[in-house]
């Protein structure tokens, strides 16, 4: 659907300026944003490779899987109904680790097995679990302690303080996931009835 949205803002501002014989400005901003996406990678990969480097390093030296045993007993609570010390727990907690420190494209293999986990214990295949549903939402609450991507845009951007949004984004961080597991909670309490 966001596809079909976005095809319309194109093809209406294409039609627009060709209308009021401003061709030449379509023209100069899709020869310009080819410019900056690639300005944009060659600027942002180097931040990525070091955070996903130090990710991998964390990975494979236990680190992640320490930090993940630490949020476990949490998760426990959180998703009462997956069996205690099953799999899908550990990629739960992995994905909410790195999500935590805004690389969320190198979280979504473990959203993935996470999911595959969680849907090898649900009962009715058809249809997601509980545990499934405050995965999603937890997930989808955007679970950021440092938010890697935007602070590197800010230092690409020449921002005077990149990383002053931290506070801001732990501030959100805090408010949707809360806000998001209520309404997780309210609705499921609302369906049991």
């Amino acid at each position: 659907m966001i596809n079909i949205i976005w095809g319309l803002f194109i093809i209406t501002g294409i039609i627009y300026s060709l209308l009021t014989n401003n061709i030449d400005i379509i023209n100069n901003q899709i020869l310009m944003s080819g410019k900056k996406t690639i300005e944009m990678v060659l600027e942002i990969f180097p931040v990525m490779a070091i955070w996903l480097g130090l990710m991998n390093i964390a990975l494979e030296s236990g680190l992640l899987f320490m930090f993940s045993k630490l949020i476990s007993p949490l998760l426990g609570k959180l998703f009462k109904d997956i069996p205690k010390g099953h799999e899908s727990l550990g990629f739960i907690a992995s994905n909410i680790v790195i999500n935590m420190f805004g690389l969320g494209s190198a979280a979504t293999p473990f959203g993935l097995k996470a999911m595959n986990s969680l849907q090898s214990i649900n009962g009715k295949k058809d249809t997601a679990s509980k545990s499934m549903i405050t995965f999603l939402v937890l997930n989808t609450s955007g679970v950021t302690i440092v938010p890697t991507m935007i602070i590197s845009m800010r230092m690409m951007y020449k921002s005077n303080n990149p990383t002053e949004i931290v506070s801001a984004c732990i501030i959100a961080t805090i408010c949707s996931t809360t806000a998001g597991l209520l309404m997780d909670k309210l609705l499921q309490r609302r369906c049991k009835k």
